[in-house]
């Protein structure tokens, strides 16, 4: 489950002041005091003296912090805010033209992976492009579970969606819920918290048995056209985004387990061509 003090911190409210922001993105990383400082190259009293108010830190000194704590970009802006700086990340629509080349590599990845799927999705799993191996496998979904925005978490979760064909639910979507489980700790989210605890209410099986200790990943074995096609994936996101949309931007990609999967998605692709 998610640990209390993640989801205690997201429903206390925002902090108003720079010092309660460093000292909860600390605590987040477990780390003391003396080991933030040591790796931010300031005494451990200053920074004591910073998260108390006693101290107020400098714009590169906020940077530096939150680099160290491996801060997301959106909350880094609300770090400078606290401490009463402008903001020095920009959030841009993937639309906008100052994000052309990066929304060209997006498109550039999704259609060099045909015949196979592959998607783009933001920090609360919500489709942002797609190529065209995807929408076939979708066929069957009801309509209003495709109206957007729409939750790829939430279509592998529902029972009226992808649950219901997925052979391997437990270990595919457990896996999932693994994967959110670790941002929402990272992150103390509160909409990736509501979103886990959504996708808890659903009927999904426990995972019967450990996995075989020669398992290297989870696959993703979905029923379709009377076939079993077995997927493994991949997950990639921008190196050294400064933009905070990609930042938070994730393309995952899935490549066929075995020869029989690999075959139909060929057909299907020419059937599309």
């Amino acid at each position: 489950m998610i640990a209390p003090s993640a989801t205690a911190r997201a429903d206390e409210g925002t902090p108003t002041l720079i010092g309660e922001h460093l000292r909860q993105w600390r605590q987040r990383r477990h780390l003391s005091q003396l080991d933030l400082a040591g790796d931010a190259e300031i005494s451990a009293r200053h920074l004591s003296f910073v998260e108390t108010g006693r101290a107020a830190p400098s714009r590169e000194m906020v940077l530096k912090l939150a680099e160290r704590l491996n801060v997301p970009l959106r909350e880094r802006n609300v770090l400078l805010v606290a401490a009463g700086f402008a903001p020095a990340f920009p959030q841009r629509s993937l639309d906008d033209p100052a994000l052309k080349s990066a929304r060209a590599a997006i498109d550039l990845v999704l259609r060099a992976h045909e015949p196979n799927p592959a998607l783009a999705y933001d920090r609360h799993w919500n489709l942002v492009s797609a190529n065209r191996m995807v929408a076939p496998l979708l066929r069957g979904v009801p309509e209003r579970l495709l109206a957007p925005p729409i939750n790829i978490l939430r279509l592998a979760f529902h029972p009226e969606a992808l649950a219901a064909r997925t052979v391997n639910v437990a270990e595919w979507c457990g896996h999932l819920l693994e994967r959110l489980h670790r941002q929402c700790e990272a992150t103390a989210d509160p909409g990736l918290i509501r979103l886990y605890q959504e996708l808890k209410s659903y009927p999904i099986p426990a995972r019967s048995a450990p996995l075989p200790a020669d398992n290297v990943a989870i696959p993703f074995k979905v029923r379709f056209g009377g076939e079993v096609m077995s997927f493994m994936s991949a997950t990639m996101i921008f190196g050294t985004p400064i933009d905070i949309t990609l930042s938070e931007l994730a393309l995952e990609t899935f490549f066929p387990a075995d020869e029989i999967t690999a075959e139909r998605m060929r057909v299907m692709a020419a059937a599309l061509a």
